[in-house]
């Protein structure tokens, strides 16, 4: 997988999730596949479990179908999946 900024845009339900970074420490480390989107929480289901996690204090790394892992920033992804597909950024690094 080429890693773009187009990466917001992707559909992240059904991808495995793990939390690199969080404003709240119980949330740091928590790992699994996200089963649910809002506008600014993910859902992680975690040991049969499921968990709220809100976008805009985490960083997220992400790993897709193909094995690549990637990092974001979770203020990035604040906002409906179908509206990310509008936004534009200009870089991620």
């Amino acid at each position: 997988m080429k890693v773009t900024p187009d990466i917001i845009s992707y559909e992240f339900i059904g991808t495995e999730a793990k939390i690199a970074q969080s404003k709240n420490r119980d949330c740091k480390g928590i790992r699994g596949k996200i089963i649910d989107e809002t506008r600014n929480t993910f859902t992680i289901l975690r040991e049969n479990r499921p968990k709220k996690i809100i976008k805009d204090s985490s960083f997220f790394h992400f790993k897709f179908s193909d094995g690549t892992v990637v990092e974001i920033d979770g203020k990035l992804l604040v906002g409906r999946p179908e509206d990310r597909l509008k936004k534009r950024v200009r870089r991620l690094w």
